[in-house]
């Protein structure tokens, strides 16, 4: 008697999203099995994989994962061009560092013009990170969304705090955003539901907040796992969002990465496999050395 194994066939899609523009634009998203289970459905979209860069030169790196961009870090657009041309990066998510009220306080105006020229100067989709203040970030990307218009950038983060000011300017300019909610798969349902009372589901990437290997990775991973069981097993629609994972500087910032640069490119490397096997469909790496690794593995 031939042996037939059991497969789990699921007839919930996860959303496909959009990234970019042009010949470029990115697809993430869309498959109706768990990660890695092709045997069991689709997987028509292979994880997004984004390379990090700062709209000023980045303070406290640690010498390993600075190395490759020291002869960049002074000037955002040469930093994207390098990331694009020299290191292969597909995607870039550029971090508005000096925009912090806590810190530089820079103005929406001079964000935004930075965002403008990066965009400008590479052809791949572009994540634009705020600082996680929610008044300053709604003032910052509300103005990058106006600026940027038709660029379909990827804004973020989204949250409870300043949700309808970003998510209407994107809207209003063609730009997909990330809604963020901490650790929390209930609230990130909650946040969902809001928006899209009013934004378009299928430009909505969910961000459940990550972290590093041995540094609470465990409990991010069991949160994606969950969004993603709600959204095919559970067929819930407002779960059904591609999933991003930030976690590189949250790396580099642990004493073991810190300790040698092998080290912190395979501390790195594992934090974001982790994810992937969890259902994450969106990654930003600090380090192009780990995100050549993963590449390598799974595209």
């Amino acid at each position: 008697m031939k042996y037939e194994p059991p497969l789990e066939k699921i007839s919930e899609n996860i959303r496909e999203a959009v990234l970019g523009h042009g010949e470029k634009a990115l697809k993430i998203g869309g498959e109706n099995t768990l990660p890695f289970h092709s045997f069991e459905g689709t997987l028509p979209n292979p994880p997004g994989l984004a390379l990090e860069i700062l709209d000023t030169e980045p303070e406290n790196w640690a010498p390993s994962v600075l190395e490759p961009f020291e002869d960049v870090v002074s000037d955002p657009v040469n930093w994207a061009r390098k990331c694009v041309e020299v290191f292969g990066a597909e995607m870039l998510c550029l971090r508005l560092v000096s925009t912090d009220p806590l810190g530089k306080d820079g103005s929406p105006q001079a964000a935004a013009e930075i965002t403008k020229k990066v965009a400008d100067a590479v052809d791949v989709p572009l994540i634009v990170w705020g600082t996680n203040m929610d008044e300053k970030d709604a003032q910052v990307l509300t103005e990058v969304a106006r600026v940027c218009a038709g660029k379909n950038l990827l804004l973020s983060p989204v949250s409870k705090g300043n949700y309808e000011k970003i998510a209407q300017a994107a809207l209003e300019h063609g730009h997909a955003i990330v809604a963020q909610a901490s650790m929390d798969a209930n609230l990130t349902k909650e946040l969902n539901i809001v928006l899209c009372k009013f934004f378009p589901p299928e430009k909505i990437v969910v961000d459940p907040t990550a972290s590093a290997l041995g540094y609470g990775l465990e409990y991010t991973f069991s949160i994606i796992e969950e969004i993603k069981q709600f959204g095919l097993a559970d067929k819930d629609k407002m779960m059904q969002m591609p999933i991003i994972c930030d976690f590189g500087g949250d790396c580099w910032r642990t004493k073991e990465a810190k300790e040698n640069r092998e080290q912190g490119i395979l501390w790195e490397a594992t934090t974001a496999i982790s994810f992937l096997l969890a259902g994450a469909n969106l990654l930003i790496f600090r380090h192009p050395e780990a995100l050549k690794l993963i590449k390598e593995m799974v595209v």
